[in-house]
């Protein structure tokens, strides 16, 4: 299963919106309230950490040499 982070709509612009983490198959329907409130909210959709290039091999690192990342 994919966690994916959510947040919801608040009603009114002076109240701030919450973010929660929920467990869900990649093939479900994305959430449109709160499993247990039942207020609305949305997917936020988060960048990924890997960059591949043409050929599918990643990146080189821009980091430099020595820090043990590669």
């Amino acid at each position: 299963m994919t966690t994916y982070i959510y947040e919801t709509i608040p009603a009114d612009e002076a109240s701030e919106p919450r973010v929660f983490e929920f467990q869900q198959r990649m093939t479900d329907k994305p959430l449109t309230q709160h499993p247990e409130t039942g207020e609305p909210v949305r997917r936020i959709i988060s960048g990924g950490l890997g960059i591949m290039q043409k050929g599918g091999a990643p990146a080189p690192s821009s980091c430099g040499s020595g820090c043990g990342c590669h």
